[in-house]
């Protein structure tokens, strides 16, 4: 058996508005998914970055996620680059988790919009 190791998650997700309660629930999804697709408990969870693109500014994505019990987790928000031309309503993840899954076998998650920003990647 594989021993569990440090591994950094990638995921994303689009917002409809800038609204607290809309940040909150793409928030709360895009974690949910992140954490079923690759059969993560809240143990596993190290800590969680956010970014958020420029034009989101009425909440923190962490709020969100407190919402469904990373409250115990540290949490950071940051801002993303403002490229010209670069996807709106954004929030990104990285969330570090201990797992046995190898890099390879981790299942990013990429939903809404933002499902175009990788798909290089498996399903």
């Amino acid at each position: 058996m594989r021993s569990a190791q440090l591994r950094g998650l990638r995921g994303a997700t689009t917002c409809a508005s800038d609204t607290p309660e809309e940040i909150g629930t793409a928030t709360q999804e895009l974690l949910r998914g992140m954490m079923d697709r690759n059969e993560l408990s809240h143990d596993d969870v190290v800590s969680v970055i956010f970014t958020t693109t420029t034009d989101l500014t009425s909440a923190f994505p962490a709020t969100g996620a407190r919402g469904i019990g990373f409250g115990d987790i540290p949490l950071l928000c940051a801002s993303e680059i403002d490229v010209p031309g670069s996807m709106a309503h954004c929030v990104r993840i990285l969330m570090h988790v201990y797992t046995t899954r190898s890099r390879t076998e981790l299942r990013h998650v990429y939903l809404r919009n933002a499902q175009g920003l990788r798909d290089d990647l498996p399903e």
